[in-house]
C-alpha cells in the first residue's frame, strides 16, 4: 500500500472533507420609523405615579419651554416646588430656560450628574413607555408614534401607582411577622 492508500476497519469513522464555508445570515436592523422623526417630552409625578407626555416634531429650546408651559397648568398650583431633574442637554440648560425658572419661581430645575441617569426617576418610566407604546410594532409616520405614545400615557395613567424607586421585588413571599417556633430538636 503506497502512502495515500488507506486502510478502513471495523467501527472506524472515516472523516469527511469539510463541505464549503457556511456564512451567518445577515438582515438589518428594522427600527419601524420608517424615516420618521419625532421627539416625546415627559414629566412624572412620582407619589402618585401620574405621567404626562407631549411630542413634538424636533427637539429645541422652543418646545422645551413650552413642554414646561404646558406641565405649568398641569401641576396643582397648590404645590408650592417643583423639582425638575434634567439630564445636561443643552436646550434644558438654555437662555429661555432659565427666563422661564425666574418667570416661575417654584421650579427648581436639578442637573443629574452626567452618567447617573438612574438616578432620575422618569428614566426607569421611559423603558415603561417605550414597551407599551413601541415595543413589536412598526409605524408608518410620525402621527402613528404620536398616538401608541399618548394611548400608552392614558393606560399607564388609569393604572398608575407611587413610582418607587428601585428594583422590583417580584416572586417573593410575603413575610410573616411573628414570634419564631423552637425547632423540635431531641437532646442527647
Amino acid at each position: 500500500m503506497g502512502p495515500q492508500a488507506s486502510k478502513s476497519y471495523p467501527g472506524q469513522r472515516l472523516v469527511k472533507p469539510a463541505g464549503p464555508k457556511a456564512e451567518r445570515a445577515k438582515q438589518e436592523i428594522d427600527y419601524g420609523r420608517r424615516g420618521t422623526a419625532g421627539y416625546v417630552f415627559g414629566a412624572l409625578q412620582p407619589a402618585t405615579g401620574e405621567a404626562f407626555t407631549l411630542t413634538y416634531e424636533r427637539r429645541t429650546t422652543v418646545n422645551w419651554v413650552d413642554f414646561l408651559s404646558v406641565v405649568e397648568g398641569w401641576i396643582d398650583p397648590a404645590v408650592e416646588r417643583i423639582y425638575a431633574v434634567v439630564d445636561n442637554l443643552n436646550i434644558h440648560s438654555a437662555p429661555d430656560v432659565l427666563l422661564f425658572g425666574l418667570l416661575h419661581p417654584r421650579w427648581e430645575f436639578v442637573f443629574q450628574p452626567k452618567y447617573a441617569a438612574y438616578l432620575n426617576l422618569i428614566e426607569p418610566w421611559w423603558k415603561v413607555l417605550r414597551s407599551l407604546a413601541l415595543k413589536g410594532r412598526r409605524f408608518e409616520a410620525w402621527a402613528e408614534i404620536e398616538e401608541a405614545v399618548r394611548r400608552a400615557t392614558a393606560y399607564w395613567n388609569e393604572h398608575r401607582h407611587p413610582f418607587v424607586w428601585g428594583r422590583r421585588r417580584r416572586h417573593r413571599q410575603p413575610r410573616r411577622l411573628g414570634i419564631a417556633a423552637v425547632p423540635n430538636l431531641t437532646l442527647i
